[in-house]
């Protein structure tokens, strides 16, 4: 059984190596995208911004329903500003004061709140938890786009460091 704790502790460490994939890459360079048909590095990192807080926003907000033609207006409510243009300090910074929002919100939940059912955007039928689950799978999916476009500007991502930081001799 997953526990709501470790869905949470998990995704703290996913979303700080996302807020540290934006903080490492070079400033001025959000707009970088490896070829024309992709998204650029900021444009998806936003989107990891925005998908968490509107759908967390969603569950938090007790909705239930994440199907219809109105699912992403409703979505938009939850979504926190930006200023225009965005740096990658004023990214890295709403990446993790989302984060402090949804592990104070969410792990102030009773456990029933998590096994409630709601229906996901592609009808499939989830525990909130489940959602979370997703939500949460849905970024680790774009964090690791972000640490390739880190690779391919020659940066080695915060969790490759950590790891050869604890091997012998470094």
């Amino acid at each position: 059984m997953i526990r709501v704790e470790q869905v949470l502790d998990s995704w703290r460490t996913i979303r700080a190596d996302t807020a540290n994939a934006v903080d490492d890459f070079p400033a001025g360079e959000l707009d970088y995208r490896p070829t024309p048909e992709v998204d650029a590095f900021g444009q998806i990192a936003r989107h990891v911004l925005d998908a968490t807080d509107g759908l967390t926003g969603m569950l938090l907000a007790g909705e239930d329903d994440f199907t219809g033609p109105g699912f992403r207006d409703r979505m938009k409510s939850y979504m926190r500003p930006l200023p225009t243009p965005f740096t990658n300090a004023d990214l890295s910074q709403a990446l993790r004061d989302s984060m402090d929002n949804l592990q104070k919100h969410f792990g102030a939940r009773p456990a029933e709140f998590f096994a409630g059912m709601v229906t996901r955007f592609d009808g499939q039928k989830v525990t909130r938890l489940e959602m979370l689950q997703f939500i949460k799978e849905h970024e680790l999916t774009h964090r690791s786009q972000l640490f390739m476009y880190l690779r391919l500007k020659g940066i080695v991502p915060a969790t490759t460091r950590r790891r050869l930081a604890k091997q012998p001799g470094k």
